[in-house]
């Protein structure tokens, strides 16, 4: 306690140990110099494990590839969403059995992608078990690896067509298929036999092989003539799926006018029938010129009428040994239905078309008609100087 002097020299606390005793007065050195502060515990041998180490490593390393592919692939994703550098729209052919690796260079190589590697890995995610088909692509302008992928993937590739009309030989269709640009390989070595390719126009995507397309007419053709022959009117005098198809090849060449396809049939019916030479013009040709056929500008002329050849039904009775053309469809359904008429003669009305008569007298009348047209068109043809042998008559 204190005795209420202020001078006293003495005073009682708490000292710096925490203890009660007099308390110490301290310098003004002592008093601003730093006090101890109490060591760290010292870590225990568990936390200084090196196998504690490696698993905070491997934590550590852990966490650091999962945020790096998490952001490679949140980019990835949005390139692959992106819209792409192309400019505008361009074509892209993808061979047969090209690699995804390939076609991402490919891609990339022509500036279709921005990066090929992005496009190959997102792919194959999308992809699963679906692959990437052959052929030539239209890649719109802007088109995203996204977009490019599905397009790849569905197959709808750019489709050309190549047209073979009615009534060409198996020669000529041969020639056409020769000379398209698109498709490629070579064509069958032997040739099918004539009326056994279907006459149609043939859609195909590049890459195509020639062989390929003469196939597919085939096995049209085939079908189609089963499928009409199943339903021909039973009394035909036809005996075979061969001699049906030649029939139809006939009435094929004789006429391109639709409305007329049935009529001229009835004709070569009733002709057979009566055991009465077809008279074909176009069998003519066919014996003469083979699958080549005649030259536009070369008449028939009446040496050529007289000409003996197994085609020309001016010569033989019945019907040829082959066909002389590919028929279409109209063509096979005519005669296997044909018009019933008694008509068995028929001649050019000089206007694209044909009369038609059931009698000799009613076909000659017809006869002096068109020979009145024919020798206008002769005489003209006389004055230019082109005529060698004059055209034959009906």
């Amino acid at each position: 306690m204190s005795d209420g002097n202020e001078n006293s020299p003495m005073q009682f606390g708490r000292n710096e140990a925490g203890n009660k005793g007099p308390i110490i007065p301290k310098s003004a050195s002592e008093a601003l110099r730093p006090e101890k502060v109490p060591q760290p515990p010292k870590r225990s041998r568990k936390a200084r494990s090196q196998m504690v180490i490696f698993l905070n490593f491997l934590m550590t390393l852990v966490v650091l590839l999962t945020v790096a592919a998490a952001v490679t692939v949140y980019y990835a994703m949005s390139a692959y969403e992106a819209k792409g550098p192309l400019s505008a729209n361009t074509n892209f052919i993808v061979r047969n059995g090209a690699s995804i690796v390939e076609i991402a260079s490919s891609l990339e190589r022509n500036s279709i992608v921005s990066d090929g590697r992005v496009f190959r890995f997102m792919s194959e995610a999308y992809l699963d078990n679906d692959t990437l088909k052959a052929g030539e692509y239209e890649i719109k302008a802007g088109a995203t690896m996204q977009e490019i992928m599905q397009l790849l993937k569905s197959g709808k590739s750019i489709l050309y067509s190549v047209s073979l009309p009615e009534g060409l030989t198996v020669k000529q269709m041969f020639s056409r298929l020769s000379a398209d640009p698109v498709l490629e390989g070579d064509l069958p070595a032997d040739l099918p036999a004539e009326g056994t390719l279907r006459p149609d126009t043939y859609k195909f995507s590049r890459g195509t092989k020639r062989a390929e397309i003469v196939a597919q007419m085939a096995a049209a053709q085939k079908t189609l003539v089963d499928q009409i022959w199943a339903r021909r009117n039973p009394d035909l005098p036809i005996e075979s799926r061969d001699e049906f198809v030649t029939l139809a090849s006939i009435v094929e060449k004789e006429t391109g006018i639709a409305d007329e396809r049935s009529r001229v049939a009835s004709v070569f019916i009733n002709r057979l029938e009566k055991n009465m030479r077809l008279q074909s013009d176009p069998t003519i040709i066919y014996g003469i010129f083979g699958g080549e056929g005649k030259p536009a500008d070369r008449p028939i002329f009446r040496s050529d009428i007289d000409k003996e050849t197994p085609y020309n039904t001016y010569v033989i009775k019945g019907l040829p040994p082959t066909p002389i053309a590919n028929p279409g469809r109209a063509a096979l359904e005519a005669v296997a239905n044909p018009s019933r008429t008694s008509d068995l003669y028929f001649v050019a009305d000089g206007t694209g078309g044909h009369v038609f008569a059931g009698t000799l007298d009613e076909h000659n009348a017809n006869v002096r008609r068109w020979r009145k047209l024919e020798a206008e068109k002769a005489a003209a043809a006389k004055a230019a100087g082109t005529a060698e042998e004059t055209p034959a008559q009906p």
